[in-house]
């Protein structure tokens, strides 16, 4: 079972490690935090607790601070 990772310059194919699989658990594994980047599953915004499915497209989007 596979789902799309698009993050930055990022675009490919990566395996579910397991069935219960989620965008935390992506983030944690990617060493990035639910605070600085935005997710979006199949181009809807999505909380961190949600499962990723085969054949799903995940985007991460960085937020940008400044002022």
């Amino acid at each position: 079972m596979e789902f799309t990772l698009k993050f930055k310059d990022l675009n490919e194919k990566r395996e579910i490690p397991n069935d219960d699989y989620t965008i935390k658990d992506l983030l944690n594994e990617l060493e990035l935090s639910a605070q600085t980047v935005v997710s979006k599953q199949n181009g809807e915004l999505v909380i961190e607790d949600t499962v990723i499915q085969e054949d799903d497209e995940i985007q991460l989007v960085q937020i940008i601070y400044g002022g």
